[in-house]
């Protein structure tokens, strides 16, 4: 019995010197010179796919900023800079805002509405006030404005600023206009400025296609942040 007892426990120990031995034997393997050391294959092949992925991912942003950008001007709101004293002093030289699109898809345009509009033929952005609508007859008689043979007030205009400007020159702050009558996709536009503006006087009028947006909401100069006609 005690021979057995002790033929176990000998067993015992040289099983346990056997697991010694094995474990050992793998730890000297994996610490045994670099050539038994084995370098995964796959982290190259991921930090390659990171890289790829990362390039991918910024070609997506920028499109889906591109097209947001494009959709915005197109169908929201349109950046505007004005260039020129011809809507002064509604709008001042090199004042910064948005126009609205949507809006004017939306909504017919109004009499007195600022309205952007474009001119292929110079592929320039002018900045005007609608005075006449579709099938009107439009006039200006010692700076009278008539529609229709009825007169209207511009109380939009600066009143002092006119003022100044009669009394300076002698003369009316809307030259004499004859009567025009406007066809059904026409529109009668002129500068606040009327002394200082090339407007339908000039071009004649402009139809619904030449225009893109109406009212300025200005953010700079802060002087005059605000909605113009909004």
């Amino acid at each position: 019995m005690n021979e057995m007892k002790e033929t176990n426990i000998r067993g015992s120990e040289e099983l346990k010197n056997t697991d010694e031995f094995s474990n050992t034997t793998v730890l000297e393997t994996l610490t045994d010179g670099d050539e038994n050391i084995v370098i995964p294959e796959t982290v190259p092949e991921k930090k390659e796919k990171s890289a790829v992925r990362e390039i991918i991912d910024f070609f997506r942003d920028l499109a889906v900023c591109m097209i947001s950008v494009f959709l915005i001007t197109h169908f929201v709101l349109r950046p505007v800079q004005v260039k020129g004293s011809s809507m002064y002093p509604t709008l001042q030289d090199s004042a910064l805002g948005f126009s609205n699109v949507l809006g004017y898809k939306l909504n017919s345009i109004s009499r007195f509405d600022v309205v952007i509009i474009y001119l292929e033929e110079k592929d320039e952005y002018l900045v005007k006030r609608c005075i006449g609508l579709p099938g009107e007859t439009i006039s200006y008689k010692n700076g009278q404005l008539y529609v229709d043979g009825v007169a209207v007030e511009e109380d939009f205009l600066d009143e002092d600023y006119v003022n100044e400007f009669e009394n300076t020159y002698g003369t009316s702050f809307t030259s004499d206009v004859q009567e025009i009558t406007l066809g059904e996709d026409e529109y009668y536009c002129l500068g606040d400025n009327r002394p200082h503006s090339t407007d339908s006087r000039y071009y004649g009028p402009f139809t619904s296609e030449q225009i893109t947006s109406k009212s300025v909401y200005v953010v700079w100069p802060l002087s005059q942040f605000g909605g113009k006609a909004w």
